[in-house]
């Protein structure tokens, strides 16, 4: 073709014919291409967009070499390209369209290298399945689940080895190896989910980590646990496909079960082809690791230190969160754009009701704040909660959206974790509360300090997780376990569970990650025992699925606890005490926090008792009477609907 001014281009570009197929459907991975022997297109993200969002600007970040020499143009009604974006690779195009009066169809992206056409990319618009208001997400009516895909089930063993992928090894002999968990086995499983009663599961990531496995001291060790991203637009094979994943929503959707996807903003792996191949200079913050790796401190407190020094700032913002998890520079406007729209295209493609933002206070604030006020306009029903791991209910409370702590910043940020109430049940409810400060006078005066959240009710709790000991440490001390899950799903919160805690999983950390992250019994053929199946359960195992199931299922849809009011008591005689209400309906917990019976006092309650004198025990469906006293058992919990 002999060289045109790009008006003519576009003139005889609206009867060029495409070359390769085009159906409208096409595979995640790539978008259809013309004449790929002149441009390799190697990657397009996002692999396809939809019509109709509040933002009409879209990135379409197209890789390949020699790309970025590229403009291009496109006669698509509707779609406009307002601009074309080359940064330090020439591998990398940065396409900004305006699709705001677009219709769903495919849009001939159209490549001009020195005013000729060379090749034509076409992108898919498609129309979005329900307006944005009817994305619900999680709650305090919610109880979610977590658990970690690699370690709960493997439902296709098919997937564990797959070809091409950087060096690893499926060994379940190694803790710190893949065990071959998948999405099938979590699909294969979603009636246990029901039969124990939560609403909503949490995983741990499932986007691509083709991450090498690599040895500390003796111990192998993988990205099972997905923290460490390659590809932010494809779940990984050893999982599964996006279809799969998709097909797993679906059909929790249909058990009346949510799900809450986990995503890293901070930080991606260190295999990623942005690592080979920077897109920009800054793409990444302390970009020249080889010669001057900086590492997080891990210390979160200059967000809110009046005094915080500049060094101490960079060093936790901008370091690395370790070696094989390079730090995002969010501050570049194509970095957070791209990251923005990554979220908006999973809550579309594949339909989940929540986001678990890892990390969250690492990443640069006004990106992250930037992200939610787009993500909160065009979704106002939806939720993220941001793992802020501050043990310190003051710093916690100044990550919630709207929080007078932080004015006039706002981190948009809905939902924020309680690492202070973990501390304190972890630490607490293995001690005997005493008259003054130990035992469950913890509990007490954490709760004291809700004044400080802007809502208390959109706090997430939990007593353990993937990163922390279990809760059971190696032991069994079943009477501290009931007690903590009777305080989760009671009090003010949005409660999580930690996969295994209903049939006393147990572990900790201090040989390794891998032991607080165990395969769920019954999860692979051939396991010994199946704890899926309540007659493999022990004695001690099923008590305690069996209480924490009776639990669960009164739980759901009480708006009680979901919506009421909490009015609590200092704890008398070693007893905690609060109450539940709303529209006029009650519910009374009792936590005995010593290792005797207790004949408790019942006056000092009697502006939440009135004159009632009997209520139903909701664990045993026993009615319990009371006069002037109540008697509790050692360590023994009461919920009680008056």
């Amino acid at each position: 073709m002999k060289r045109l001014s790009l008006l003519a281009v576009v003139a005889v570009l609206a009867t060029t014919v495409i070359m390769t197929g085009c159906s409208g459907k096409k595979s995640d991975a790539t978008a259809n291409l013309v004449d790929t022997t002149m441009v390799q297109i190697n990657k397009i993200d996002p692999p396809y967009w939809f019509v109709g969002m509040k933002n009409p600007s879209l990135q379409v970040l197209l890789y390949g070499e020699g790309v970025g020499n590229a403009q291009v143009v496109t006669n698509y009604p509707g779609v406009v390209v307002d601009s074309v974006v080359c940064l330090d690779s020439k591998n990398y195009l940065f396409v900004y369209l305006n699709v705001a009066k677009a219709q769903p169809g495919t849009v001939d992206l159209n490549l001009v290298f020195d005013n000729q056409y060379k090749q034509t990319v076409a992108y898919e618009l498609r129309a979005r399945e329900m307006a944005p208001e009817e994305r619900m997400g999680f709650d305090a009516g919610d109880v979610l689940y977590m658990l970690m895909p690699d370690r709960f089930a493997n439902g296709d063993p098919s997937n564990d080895n797959i070809e091409g992928m950087k060096p690893y090894k499926v060994d379940r002999e190694q803790p710190g190896a893949r065990h071959g968990g998948d999405i099938k086995g979590i699909e294969d499983h979603l009636d246990y989910f029901n039969e124990l009663g939560v609403t909503a599961l949490w995983f741990t990531p499932l986007l691509e980590n083709d991450m090498s496995d690599y040895y500390y001291g003796d111990n192998l060790l993988s990205c099972y646990h997905g923290y460490a991203t390659t590809d932010y637009y494809a779940v990984d094979p050893r999982f599964g496909t996006n279809d799969d994943y998709r097909r797993l929503i679906d059909k929790a959707h249909e058990k009346g079960l949510k799900v809450v996807m986990d995503m890293i903003f901070n930080h991606c792996g260190s295999d990623h082809i942005w690592l080979t191949d920077y897109p920009s200079k800054d793409w990444f913050n302390n970009p020249d690791y080889e010669n001057n790796f900086v590492q997080t401190s891990y210390k979160l407190t200059p967000h809110v230190d009046p005094y915080a020094s500049k060094y101490d700032f960079s060093e936790m913002n901008d370091g690395w969160f370790v070696l094989t998890m390079p730090d995002l520079n969010q501050r570049n406007p194509h970095v957070a754009r791209y990251l923005i729209q990554n979220s908006f295209w999973w809550i579309e493609a594949v339909g989940i009701d929540g986001i678990r933002m890892d990390t969250h206070p690492y990443a640069h604030y006004d990106a992250m704040s930037q992200w939610l006020k787009e993500l909160n306009e065009e979704y106002p029903n939806f939720n993220v909660v941001g793992e802020t791991w501050c043990e310190n209910p003051a710093f916690t409370a100044w990550w919630q959206k709207d929080s007078k702590l932080s004015a006039p910043l706002n981190s948009n940020l809905k939902s924020v974790m309680d690492f202070h109430l973990w501390q304190v049940v972890n630490n607490g409810l293995t001690e005997d509360t005493d008259g003054y400060m130990s035992g469950l006078n913890k509990v007490y005066n954490h709760f004291v300090y809700d004044y400080l959240y802007p809502d208390p009710s959109s706090v997430m709790a939990f007593v353990e997780n993937h990163d922390t000991d279990r809760f059971l440490r190696n032991g069994e001390n079943i009477d501290a376990l009931k007690q903590a899950m009777v305080l989760l799903l009671t009090t003010r919160r949005i409660p999580q569970l930690y996969y295994g805690t209903e049939v006393m999983m147990n572990g900790t950390k201090d040989a390794g990650d891998g032991y607080v992250r165990k395969d769920f019994p019954g999860g692979w053929e051939g396991d010994k025992r199946n704890l899926f199946n309540a007659e493999e359960r022990n004695a001690k195992e099923a008590e305690m699925f069996n209480y924490l199931s009776n639990i669960l299922h009164w739980r759901k849809g009480n708006d009680v606890i979901a919506k009421g009011e909490m009015k609590h008591f200092i704890p008398q005689q070693g007893v905690y005490a609060y109450a539940r209400s709303y529209e006029g309906k009650t519910v009374f917990v009792l936590l005995n926090g010593c290792d005797k019976a207790v004949d408790l006092r019942v006056k000092p309650y009697t502006e939440v008792l009135g004159e009632v004198t009997e209520g139903k025990d909701v664990v045993t469906g026993n009615v319990i009477t009371w006069g002037e006293t109540i008697t509790l058992p050692a360590r023994a919990n009461m919920i009680i609907e008056l």
